[in-house]
């Protein structure tokens, strides 16, 4: 072991600009070398502005505080401190926060205006307090290492949750708790699987932990909770907050916030090969354009077309098909097993997609996230278009340069089963953009074709893909009454975009995806860790996705948490908590929900964002209870230039009252900021369930006109409409163009809320 420092510690400190402070106590360290061993007692300490520095015989702990909440430890067995990662996954920070510390006789106590972490003394072993001396997480025993792994055992709480560890497939929406999770590369892309792993996790106890690392790791959430990573050395950031959602964003401060996809990004994709296909027979690129005239055909909304494959599969004709898509409003985009060196070229000639495999993916890791930020960044660097990559098995980081793919599956009843916790488990470690192929890529069915497209079409980002299967799959493919059903929920998709672009642009701001569990938005729930929401999920704040995954036209177990919940299709009203079973789900619907207190903007009646018109009407589908409000985020959809500060928001508050019959106030703020092809005026739709009908509708100040009829209603420029027959009784409203410079308010008179229910308070 080794001794007290003395002259030389002071000789060593200088150098390094650290101030050599007293000694701890001595004994108790096993010889690192290369044998097994825990960290012993403290023998040394070492303090310089943030940073920490405690020696314990061969061994040495570094701690470094990156803001108030956030801080690193780093332990050498051998004292030598490495980092493989260097400047890939953790992104440079802003200033360093102040920092204190004391000797409290047991431990050192290093502080920050928020947290102070305990390195206890004899044996040095860590925990983490909050300012107000609350316990978040403390070391059951010192850290450990063998010759290849390095270990953390903390102390699990009585009801502690976890969850994180990236894509993990057909789990990761509720907790970890008591399961083993791995985290690597692994190529097993179904059920159990660990494609895009992350090695981040966090707690309902207020924390996160990020192990800064290309090693593969294994979670254990037993009692005690042992973390190990396949290195000998170990280095984890710390997060501590309020709640997951703070944590998630401190990671993301850390690691990157998730980019922001361009609109065409949010639309459904096709995915194929046009040459050399073994499985369909000799076609050239340009065919694509003929399943691009397939979807124009059937009045299907399709946003990109990848018209390769990677696998012998190569292109020709290249800018010709770029333009023939674009005249269709569709983007370009490729998919190969070919390095990067092409990628300018390429990008020049029309490419804004890049989708990333094999050679560009190889063995993960470092590898898979230079891929992701090279294509992504080659894309930006030859054209004006944000960059836009797909790919499997990524890692830490790559939220900020992908969407990532759960890679090849077979469609079937199963294969909907897993995927539906694994989309929005990945939300909680940061990955805001996650998604499979509808109906996978080989097998499947009209049934669950139709299934698969309905509830992924409440993810942000979705393909079809061909090539592989016995058939194409496009969802025109199966005719009707299948195509009608997919048509339907891509038109739903597509009219939804600017409340998931809203959330997009959000994921960017707070690291928060749109997909979530409901674990995230309600974390004081105890069921919403369980099994009991294991196969539901919200999209935003507003809609409960509870998919049918089995060959029924019958939903059970769909568990609604706490709040007035709305059916979307019928407009009955459940009050949560509840469990509802039996719900009628024939093929063509989907069983969603919307929280009372919704105001979800719509783009109504479009196929593409491109027929967006500088007159088309912004929609409001409004669930009035209590007081309430979204605000709508807009830019130019495609461009860097919201980068720069080029984009728009407008509040819509709701006020309704808080029982039985009474006045809805709807009041929509003025549109603040500006981009290029922003509307200076737009018409607004409205459409307000209210379960009866009001004693008059009210538009900045004067009445508007009531319509006898929806045939007077959809001819006419301006007025109002109640339709008994609709969900349950919906007003609907229309006004002419109106300044987005300025505000306006619209009340319904006498109208009582959501079906008759007492309300109460919503909001965002």
């Amino acid at each position: 072991m080794r001794k007290p420092r003395g002259l030389r510690a002071a000789v060593v400190a200088a150098l390094l600009g650290l101030v050599a402070v007293v000694a701890g106590p001595v004994g108790g360290v096993r010889a690192a070398g290369s044998a097994p061993g825990t960290v012993g007692d403290i023998t040394g300490f070492e303090a310089a502005g943030a940073v920490y520095r405690l020696h314990a015989g061969a061994a040495e702990a570094r701690v470094s505080f990156v803001s108030d909440r956030t801080f690193r430890i780093e332990l050498a067995p051998d004292g030598t401190f490495a980092d493989p990662t260097g400047k890939d996954i953790v992104l440079p920070q802003g200033a360093l926060p102040a920092t204190r510390w004391r000797d409290a006789g047991d431990a050192y106590e290093l502080s920050t205006s928020q947290v102070t972490l305990r390195a206890v003394k004899a044996p040095l072993r860590f925990e983490l307090r909050r300012a107000d001396g609350s316990l978040v997480w403390s070391e059951a025993k010192g850290l450990s290492w063998d010759k290849d792994t390095t270990t953390q055992t903390l102390a699990r709480g009585a009801g502690e949750q976890f969850y994180g560890a990236g894509m993990q497939n057909g789990r990761g929406n509720t907790s970890h708790r008591g399961s083993t999770v791995e985290v690597g590369v692994d190529y097993h892309w179904d059920d159990g699987g660990h494609p895009n792993s992350v090695p981040f996790y966090l707690s309902s106890a207020g924390y996160g932990v990020f192990r800064n690392t290309y090693a593969p790791n294994t979670y254990a959430f037993k009692d005690p909770v042992t973390t190990t990573a396949q290195e000998r050395r170990f280095d984890a950031y710390y997060f501590a907050g309020p709640g997951a959602k703070d944590v998630i964003g401190q990671y993301t401060e850390l690691t990157g916030k998730p980019f922001l996809p361009p609109l065409y990004g949010l639309e459904i994709g096709d995915s194929d090969c046009y040459l050399h296909n073994a499985n369909r027979g000799e076609r050239h690129t340009l065919d694509a354009l003929k399943i691009a005239d397939g979807y124009t055909a059937h009045d299907m909304p399709n946003g990109w077309m990848l018209v390769n494959d990677g696998y012998g599969c190569g292109y020709e004709n290249l800018a010709e098909t770029a333009k023939g898509l674009g005249d269709r409003k569709m983007t370009l985009g490729l998919w190969t097993e070919d390095g990067i060196d092409k990628l300018a070229d390429q990008v020049k000639a029309g490419q804004r997609i890049a989708k990333l495999d094999v050679a560009w993916v190889g063995d993960g890791y470092k590898f898979a996230l230079d891929g992701c930020k090279k294509a992504y960044q080659g894309i930006e660097d030859n054209s004006d278009a944000r960059g836009f990559t797909w790919a499997p098995e990524s890692w830490a980081g790559a939220q900020r340069c992908g969407v990532q793919w759960s890679g090849d599956q077979s469609g079937s009843w199963d294969y909907i089963r897993w995927q539906i916790p694994t989309y929005a488990g990945a939300t909680m470690s940061g990955l805001a953009y996650t998604t499979g192929d509808v109906d996978g890529i080989f097998g499947g069915s009209p049934q669950t074709y139709v299934r698969d497209l309905e509830w992924k079409s409440f993810l942000p980002a979705v393909m079809t893909m061909d090539g592989w299967a016995k058939n194409d799959k496009q969802p025109y493919r199966y005719g009707e009454p299948y195509t009608s059903i997919n048509r339907k929920y891509l038109k739903l998709k597509e009219s939804l975009l600017p409340y998931m672009y809203t959330y997009a642009a959000e994921a960017t701001r707070t690291g928060v995806g749109p997909v979530r569990p409901l674990a995230l938005e309600y974390p004081g729930d105890p069921e919403a860790a369980t099994d009991a929401a294991k196969y539901e999920f919200l999209t935003g704040e507003d809609f409960l996705v509870a998919p049918v995954y089995q060959d029924s036209d019958t939903r059970d177990g769909i568990y609604l948490p706490k709040g007035t919940w709305v059916d979307y299709w019928t407009g009955r009203t459940y009050q949560g908590p509840t469990t509802v079973n039996g719900y009628h789900a024939p093929l063509d619907t989907l069983p969603l929900f919307v929280k009372a207190g919704a105001a979800v903007p719509m783009w109504p009646g479009i196929s593409s964002y491109q027929d967006r018109t500088a007159r088309s009407p912004l929609a409001w589908d409004v669930y009035p209870q209590g007081t309430s409000s979204f605000t709508l985020y807009e830019d130019d959809g495609v461009t860097r230039a919201h980068r720069a500060g080029a984009g728009a928001t407008q509040r819509v508050k709701v006020v309704a009252p808080r029982a039985g019959a009474g006045e809805v106030r709807i009041d929509v703020g003025a549109s603040r900021g500006s981009f290029r092809g922003k509307q200076t005026a737009r018409p607004y739709e409205f459409t307000v369930h209210t379960g009866d009908a009001p004693r008059g509708v009210v538009l900045a100040g004067r009445p508007l006109k009531r319509l006898a009829s929806a045939s007077a209603f959809a001819k006419a420029g301006e007025g109002w409409y109640y339709d008994a027959s609709d969900r349950a009784g919906v007003v609907r409203v229309k006004t002419a163009p109106r300044s987005t410079a300025h505000a306006f308010a619209l009340t319904l008179k006498g109208a009582s809320a959501v079906g008759g229910k007492t309300p109460g308070t919503g909001g965002r």
